[in-house]
């Protein structure tokens, strides 16, 4: 089928884009199959990265082996934050450097929801300003366990909740994600788990009236136990992970969360995520060890949503 006028004439854009800004690569996120031959023969497939909002399209599409195909797990999330996990994903593969220029094809206009949309919008995104303190490496080390996708709405919650606190207050929590089944044998509940009764949805971290839900449920003692797919499981948990001594001088002047946070990521596969109440700060450990740190008031330098410069000079809403 061949491509539409108006995908085709944005393809054609974009290409004029890759060569006036020497832009390292063009990501396509799709929502429909397209002629891909015509599309390779605008683009050029050393280029081209294609991610596909849809998990049917996703596997229909990786059986072209002239496309380069990003793998995510779109869920119940906006373009612009599916956009970020893509962006992710092809540093954490190195199919992009963190200091790249990309022009990014998408549909940005929604007219019913289930319904595949033509694509409609051409961005420029400077992975520059957002990424230029972290290497594939990095990613990596962190997506061992946990998928980009649900480290990402995590560690942005927990940002929030460092920068913001609830109610005028500062709040201190932990998160505890992926190897959920493990951590529940080394975990025992303080009070009621909140999120019994409520279906997978209404309980998916990657949805943002979610976190804000989960904003209050924070202040609440013990740690929040979120599972590889993003779903909450448990809250109220006090962690009762053995701490070895090479755990305790990474723990050292730090209080019981990050202890109890060092441990567990130790002792499982699991991330450990801690927010202190005291200085806001976001510290991310896996295998006992830390391997971020967020400072309260600067900005979330892996997480946060990409600016888009849109073509036509508007200025798109931040949805924050």
């Amino acid at each position: 089928m061949a491509l539409a006028l108006q995908t085709s004439v944005l393809l054609k854009a974009a290409r004029q884009l890759l060569d006036e800004l020497s832009a390292d690569a063009v990501l396509l996120m799709t929502e429909t199959d397209l002629d891909w031959v015509e599309v390779l023969d605008i683009l050029p497939a050393k280029k081209l990265l294609v991610a596909a909002k849809d998990p049917e399209l996703h596997t229909l599409l990786q059986a072209n082996p002239d496309l380069r195909i990003l793998d995510i797990d779109p869920g119940p999330t906006p373009t612009h934050e599916q956009m970020s996990v893509a962006l992710l994903e092809a540093v954490a593969t190195d199919k992009l450097k963190s200091g790249a220029q990309v022009i990014a094809m998408y549909n940005g206009i929604g007219v019913e929801a289930g319904v595949p949309e033509q694509i409609d919008s051409l961005s420029v995104i400077h992975l520059g300003e957002h990424l230029e303190r972290l290497t594939a490496a990095d990613l990596r080390k962190l997506d061992t366990h946990v998928p980009l996708e649900t480290l990402r709405a995590v560690v942005e919650l927990a940002t929030e909740i460092g920068q913001e606190g609830r109610e005028g207050k500062p709040v201190g929590t932990m998160f505890v994600v992926g190897d959920t089944d493990k951590v529940l044998t080394m975990s025992r509940p303080l009070n009621f788990n909140p999120f019994r009764g409520y279906s997978r949805k209404e309980r998916d971290i990657r949805d943002k009236k979610v976190r804000e839900q989960i904003k209050d449920i924070a202040q609440l003692e013990g740690a929040i136990l979120v599972r590889r797919d993003g779903v909450a499981d448990a809250a109220c948990m006090y962690i009762d992970a053995p701490a070895p001594k090479e755990t305790l001088g990474v723990s050292k002047g730090w209080g019981t969360r990050h202890i109890s946070a060092a441990a567990i990521s130790k002792q499982t596969k699991a991330v450990a995520i801690v927010v202190s109440q005291s200085s806001g700060r976001v510290v991310i450990f896996q295998n006992g060890m830390v391997m971020l740190q967020i400072e309260p008031f600067a900005r979330p330098m892996i997480f946060q949503r990409f600016r888009m410069d849109h073509s036509d000079g508007t200025e798109p809403q931040s949805g924050t």
